[in-house]
């Protein structure tokens, strides 16, 4: 915070009011499930973005990012909030103040932000929501905003889906809004009705880990399996009066798999079902202090991911595999859309050096190039420090 504070008067000659922090989110499991109406259950991690900020006289907002010290200090006015493809990463915070204002808060004045965030970048725990949570956080505090928070946590979806034009769910928002330490958020991605549960890992801590390869196929994949569940579903309601695969538990989806009639098909909403039912096997595992079975949880998503929704790719299940077969791991599986991005496992503190050295060996040897190992413990949502 002081060399944040410190970069803020070079930068803006003056002193922050204020510092913040707005984390970044993994999700335990139920992975592929918001968009076929089922559970995720996702957590606030101690990773994320750090931010200082103070009022301006003016209408001009500079923001300035210690992660990207080469785009300097980007500059706009209160009115000329539009997306602007030039002003980069800034287009999250200039998003939420537009739609703030739009939304008939009142915010008078330009303001000065620095941030840092310790995300690692491309990982897939959702540094964008991270950003754009820790904007209305300093928004709210420096202009006395009265916002019910899913208020706040909606407005950053819609910054995602509608100012940037990325169509994703509200997981991310919603975990990094409302996130508890110690307790992950079971959340009804049709109702938004949400559980908090506690997920305290005593001996335990999360790995994240890193492939560290671009995820260049995994937009396309991602509309490919989305189309694919929507087949799948309408073929299913020939019979049964459901509305997504999210409905249906394993024995009536078993019972009428033949409707689909098709292999592929009947994979994808295999997945989406069983997958769903595991978020609601692993939270009754958690409220009873049961991490074993909660370990085995996380590998059986992980095969479903694997084999019936083919999104996983030879360097998750490198790394994963790895991880579940290290003595002081309890579970592991791939987290995020697939096809690279992150893994995460539930490791035995004591042996954390051992398990970073042979998994990185492992994956060194077989893949050719560097994994990135970290330990995250679940954190409480975004937040004034």
């Amino acid at each position: 915070m002081e060399n944040l504070e410190q970069i803020f008067e070079e930068r803006f000659g003056t002193m922050p009011t204020g510092e913040y922090f707005a984390p970044g989110r993994i999700n335990l499991i139920g992975e592929h499930t918001d968009y076929n109406g089922g559970n995720v259950f996702p957590a606030a991690i101690t990773l994320g973005t750090y931010g200082v900020a103070a009022k301006r006289e003016d209408d001009v907002v500079q923001v300035y990012s210690a992660n990207f010290p080469e785009k300097g200090v980007i500059s706009f006015s209160l009115a000329e909030l539009t997306y602007d493809k030039k002003d980069d990463w800034a287009n999250y915070p200039k998003g939420m103040i537009c739609y703030l204002i739009e939304a008939g808060y009142e915010i008078s004045t330009g303001l000065s932000i620095v941030f840092y965030g310790n995300i690692p970048n491309g990982a897939g725990l959702s540094s964008s929501a991270s950003i754009e949570l820790l904007t209305g956080v300093i928004l709210e505090d420096l202009y006395k905003l009265k916002l019910n928070r899913l208020d706040l946590v909606k407005i950053g979806k819609k910054v995602e889906n509608e100012f940037i034009g990325v169509n994703s769910g509200i997981m991310d928002q919603f975990a990094v809004g409302m996130g508890k330490k110690d307790q992950a958020l079971l959340l009804d991605t049709n109702t938004l009705s949400y559980e908090v549960v506690p997920a305290s890992f005593g001996e335990y801590v999360i790995a994240i880990m890193n492939t560290n390869k671009r995820r260049e196929l995994a937009d396309s994949k991602y509309n490919e399996r989305r189309s694919e569940c929507e087949e799948a579903l309408r073929r299913l309601q020939t019979k049964l009066s459901i509305n997504t695969l999210g409905d249906l538990d394993e024995a009536t989806f078993y019972a009428n798999s033949s409707l689909i009639d098709e292999e592929v098909l009947i994979k994808r909403a295999k997945h989406a079902v069983t997958e769903n039912q595991r978020t609601l096997k692993a939270k009754a595992a958690l409220e009873a202090g049961d991490l074993p079975l909660f370990g085995q949880l996380l590998n059986a998503s992980h095969q479903s991911l694997k084999e019936d929704y083919e999104v996983t790719g030879q360097e998750l299940d490198t790394l994963v595999t790895a991880a579940q077969q290290h003595p002081s791991t309890l579970g592991a599986r791939m987290t995020g859309a697939g096809f690279g991005g992150c893994a995460i496992a539930l490791v035995r503190k004591e042996g954390w050096e051992d398990f970073v050295k042979e998994v990185s060996a492992t994956y060194l040897e077989k893949i050719g190039y560097a994994t990135d190992i970290y330990q995250a413990s679940i954190d409480d949502g975004a937040r004034k420090l």
